[in-house]
């Protein structure tokens, strides 16, 4: 471990700006700058958002970025990240970055890895090779990459689980949380953000709240959520856990998820969430749009001189017509993932602002109404189109 041990009295802090129904807007100042709340991140795990520069996350308006424990643990490790001036100079990224404790990969080994109460052991998916984390170590990577939120060191079960499997991971997770507190390098504008766990089992969510809160944390990430639960049982879930957190401290839900997901988390009081899914997608040939998901591998789009969509703020909708992005699929070039990558990003930003808006205006529920009428609706037709096709 590291020898810049400190006190906790960290300055990280969320400051409220409007609340609209249990939504809240506000922002998170830290040591690389202030992030306006609701946000989503967007995830580079192995120090880059797969497909695009960082130049480009920029562009979409991103004001935070997320990386990872395990993998960069493995490639190119912690000491080489921090020899390389840190994951901010390293990925070109100066803004906030959190990164997730690993935990969630490890767990997801099955059996390449073993669990006792210290730690996890574990054999890496790309070789085979040994490791070992544990609370300290999770954390000392973290300090080591320069995360300005490190994720507290937890064990994320798959459900469905039953409520006796859910309860003995959730108390050691806390006693894992104490450790990573212990270990976490207080230095201004950082700051580490408590797991809670418990299923979707109320009293298991209550005891870990209680448990972290006493432990005391810059931020709450609410974990074991999004992992095949649905959303109606992710909801009812969140319904009952966001109000019994701290009303001071930055929410993030881990890992979530489409953009119904995102609108209706807010709704229930989060702050922050992260998910691979836009730019999985994009590397896929979907595209997340005002009027719902569209394949751009359909061969419906191969003569659709249209742009993607008429309401987006990247280049791709301006420069590029359907029928050409549905050519750069169908002929495996790597531009069309790159292309719907930045779309999909840009999308999430743009539905963020558009949620920030509303909740300082008083209109969320509104909005919200809006936004899911129009992604029922699916796909634009020749009639609703208002911009030209591109090929005039």
């Amino acid at each position: 471990m590291s020898d810049h041990k400190t006190d906790h009295a960290t300055k990280m802090t969320w400051v409220p700006q409007a609340t609209c129904g249990m939504a809240r807007a506000g922002h998170l100042h830290t040591r690389h700058g202030t992030v306006p709340t609701p946000t989503f991140m967007p995830v580079g795990t192995v120090g880059t958002v797969k497909g695009m520069t960082m130049d480009a996350v920029r562009s979409t308006g991103a004001g935070i970025v997320l990386g990872n424990t395990y993998h960069l643990m493995l490639r190119p490790t912690a000491d080489r990240v921090q020899k390389l001036g840190g994951l901010h100079r390293m990925m070109d990224w100066p803004g906030p970055i959190l990164t997730d404790s690993g935990g969630f990969q490890v767990m997801s080994l099955g059996a390449l890895r073993k669990l006792d109460e210290d730690g996890v052991t574990f054999r890496s998916h790309i070789d085979g090779s040994k490791h070992r984390l544990t609370p300290e170590i999770s954390t000392d990577i973290q300090f080591k990459l320069d995360a300005t939120i490190t994720m507290a060191f937890d064990e994320c079960p798959a459900l469905p689980a039953t409520p006796e499997v859910l309860r003995k991971s959730m108390e050691m997770s806390m006693r894992w949380a104490a450790r990573s507190r212990e270990a976490f390098v207080a230095r201004e504008g950082y700051g580490q953000f408590g797991i809670v766990q418990g299923g979707t089992e109320r009293d298991l969510r209550e005891y870990s709240i209680k448990a972290l809160t006493d432990i005391g944390f810059e931020g709450y990430a609410i974990g074991g959520l999004a992992v095949g639960e649905g959303q109606e049982l992710m909801f009812s879930t969140l319904d009952f856990t966001t109000p019994m957190l701290p009303q001071d401290k930055a929410r993030y839900l881990m890992g979530v998820g489409t953009p119904d997901d995102l609108l209706g988390a807010v709704m229930r009081g989060v702050d922050m969430f992260d998910c691979v899914m836009p730019s999985r997608a994009g590397r896929t040939a979907r595209a997340y749009t005002e009027r719902g998901t569209i394949n751009l591998r359909n061969a419906r789009f191969a003569d659709d001189t249209r742009p993607l969509t008429p309401h987006d703020d990247t280049p791709v909708a301006g420069r590029y017509s359907r029928a050409y992005l549905h050519h750069l699929f169908r002929a495996n070039e790597m531009l069309g993932p790159m292309l719907l990558t930045w779309h999909n990003l840009a999308y999430y930003q743009r539905l963020m602002r558009q949620i920030r808006v509303a909740i300082v205006d008083g209109t969320l529920d509104a909005l919200a109404v809006k936004l899911r009428e129009d992604w029922a609706k699916g796909d634009w037709t020749e009639d609703e189109w208002p911009m030209p096709d591109l090929a005039l």
